[in-house]
């Protein structure tokens, strides 16, 4: 019996004639056994009471704010993201725009103007970045529409600049200082908003040196802009300071080689450090 049940019997003080082991002892010990797994459980972990010991507001997630959270998940979890960076000279650049704001009436044009017009002739020279991927076929665009993230109460818009590069830094700076006044008031009709082609997201002026954006679907690209600060540089064998730009490009690898990426900054960059090419 005490074998059947997988009893050691040396483990067994036996109850009987000359401390025999008899069928009681077995019996008791099976029952102390089962009463014991019985008892036995696994203790119960509690975490910390969030209503009590954290104090929050619960505030409702209005539509942008879905919107944005389920476009931006469907990115990180279909695009194959990667990141690529250039430091941009912007020395001359800020030069130029002095000066042309000095002999342009009207409008004020700004670096991330300059940035728009720098991205629209890129694209124009390396067409292939202007993508986006289907399951059937990849969509290059014949139309350079650059969208700019636009900061607003509740989230962010990307009004569009459409058919950028065909436009003039004075246009584009108009155009950009519109969309974004009436972004802010809700003003932009769906078309001035939905679709282009390459996004932009400059947080220079927060002073944030370097980021990587979200790519914004179905888009095949973004560029993230920092802000321009003095850096050492060596220049001539000699040590010297200049102003850098970090700017980031995150591409969908679908639909952009990484060869195709390292082009158009590496075009981009040359525009920036070179801008008068961007005026003629």
């Amino acid at each position: 019996m005490a074998m059947h049940a997988g009893l050691d019997l040396a483990q067994i003080a036996g109850s009987g004639p000359n401390g025999r082991i008899i069928k009681a002892d077995i019996d008791q010990l099976l029952s102390n056994s089962q009463t014991s797994k019985a008892v036995v459980s696994k203790p119960v972990i509690e975490g910390p009471d969030t209503q009590s010991n954290i104090n929050y507001d619960a505030v409702p997630n209005s539509g942008m704010r879905k919107v944005i959270a389920s476009r931006l998940t469907e990115s990180k979890q279909n695009a194959p993201h990667f990141y690529m960076t250039v430091d941009c000279n912007i020395d001359a650049l800020k030069l130029v725009r002095k000066e042309l704001n000095e002999k342009v009436e009207g409008t004020k044009i700004s670096i991330n103007d300059i940035i728009i017009r720098a991205a629209a002739i890129a694209l124009e020279r390396v067409p292939e970045a202007n993508a986006s991927w289907t399951e059937e076929a990849t969509l290059l665009y014949k139309s350079i529409d650059i969208s700019v993230a636009v900061a607003i109460d509740g989230g962010l818009i990307t009004p569009i600049i459409k058919n950028a590069g065909a436009k003039g830094l004075q246009q584009i700076s108009s155009e950009m200082k519109d969309l974004a006044s009436r972004a802010r008031e809700g003003k932009l009709l769906p078309e001035e908003y939905q679709g282009g082609t390459f996004s932009i997201s400059n947080l220079g002026m927060y002073g944030v040196k370097e980021f990587s954006a979200v790519i914004n679907p179905p888009q095949g690209a973004i560029l993230a802009v920092g802000a321009g600060e003095e850096r050492p540089i060596i220049k001539d064998g000699a040590v010297t300071a200049a102003t850098l730009m970090s700017c980031t490009i995150s591409v969908d690898h679908r639909v952009v080689d990484g060869a195709v990426a390292a082009r158009f900054l590496s075009t981009f960059k040359g525009l920036i450090e070179d801008p008068l090419t961007m005026l003629l």
